[in-house]
C-alpha cells in the first residue's frame, strides 16, 4: 500500500507524477496499467497513456476487491491533430476548442483517441489538460497513446531509466507504442475528427458551459449579447439596481469595457 501525504497536489496530479505505472510488472508478469476512480476527472491519467475513467462507488469497491468490470464495447472516435500552435496560444485555448468540437460531434459513452503528427507539439501537461476535460465533452475517456513525449515525462518525474526502458520495450513488442518518426499505418475508428493546431485562437468560454467557446476578439460583443439574452445558458442575470451588483460582476464590467486594462 502506498500512502501519499497531504499537500502533495490533487489526486489526479499525484497519479500522473507518481502513482501511474503505465506498465505493471508483477513478479515478471507485464501488463498495461489501468485505473477507475470515484471522480469524473480520473480521466486526467489518460494523458499518460493509462486507460482510466470515473465510476460510481459500487464499481470502484468491486474493483478494489478484485472483481472484473463489464461494459458495452464503446465506439472509438479518432481525433487527428496536425500543425503547430501559434505563439501566445495556450493549452486552455486548445482544450476549449477540442471540447466544443467533441460536444458538437457527440461522444457520450465513447472513447476518444488522439493521434497525428501534431501530437509531438503537445507536452504531456497539455495532453493531461485535454484528457481531464473528458467529462465536459462527454466521452468516457480522451486517450493519448504512449510515445516519446510520455517517456520523457516519466524520466522527468523520477521514474528510473530501467523502468522507462521496460515500458518502452513492452509497448513496442505489443504494438502499443507510437513512434511518429516511423511511417504510420492508417487507423480505423468508428468516426473521425481532425484539427489543425494553427487554427486554434485565444478564447474563453461561458458564461456557464465550457463548450460555449467565445473567441477572445468577440468577448465584448458576446458579453453584451448575454446581458440581453433570455434566461438560459448564454444569459447573465443583472440586478436592476447597481447597489446590489456582486463585486465580481462589477469587476468583469470594468475589465471588459476598459480599452487598455492593466
Amino acid at each position: 500500500m502506498l500512502v501519499v501525504p497531504p499537500g502533495s497536489g490533487i489526486v489526479h496530479q499525484v497519479n500522473l507524477e507518481y502513482l501511474g505505472r503505465v506498465v505493471f510488472n508483477t513478479e515478471g508478469l507485464l501488463y498495461p496499467d489501468s485505473v477507475v476512480g470515484t471522480d469524473s476527472h480520473t480521466t486526467m491519467i489518460d494523458g499518460l497513456g493509462v486507460a482510466g475513467w470515473g465510476v460510481g462507488g459500487i464499481e470502484a469497491e468491486s474493483a478494489m476487491l478484485g472483481q472484473p468490470m463489464s461494459m458495452v464495447l464503446p465506439g472509438v472516435v479518432g481525433f487527428k491533430l496536425f500543425g503547430k500552435l501559434h505563439n501566445g496560444v495556450t493549452a486552455t485555448d486548445l482544450v476549449l476548442t477540442v471540447t466544443q468540437m467533441l460536444r458538437k460531434h457527440g461522444v457520450v459513452g465513447k472513447f476518444v483517441e488522439f493521434y497525428g503528427e501534431g501530437m509531438g507539439e503537445l507536452s504531456l501537461a497539455d495532453r493531461a489538460i485535454i484528457a481531464n476535460m473528458s467529462p465536459e465533452y462527454g466521452a468516457t475517456m480522451g486517450f493519448f497513446p504512449v510515445d516519446r513525449v510520455t517517456l520523457q515525462y516519466l524520466k522527468l518525474t523520477g521514474r528510473s531509466d530501467e523502468t522507462v526502458e521496460m515500458i518502452e520495450a513492452y509497448l513496442r513488442a505489443n504494438k502499443l507504442f507510437v513512434d511518429y518518426n516511423e511511417p504510420q499505418l492508417e487507423r480505423v475508428y468508428s468516426s473521425y475528427l481532425q484539427l489543425d493546431l494553427a487554427d486554434v485562437e485565444p478564447c474563453i468560454s461561458g458564461p456557464k458551459r465550457p463548450h460555449d467557446r467565445v473567441p477572445l476578439k468577440e468577448m465584448k460583443s458576446d458579453w453584451h449579447a448575454c446581458l440581453d439574452n433570455k434566461v438560459g445558458f448564454k444569459h447573465v442575470p443583472v440586478p436592476v439596481s447597481p447597489h446590489f451588483w456582486p463585486d465580481s460582476m462589477i469587476l468583469i464590467a470594468v475589465v471588459t469595457s476598459c480599452p487598455n486594462p492593466s
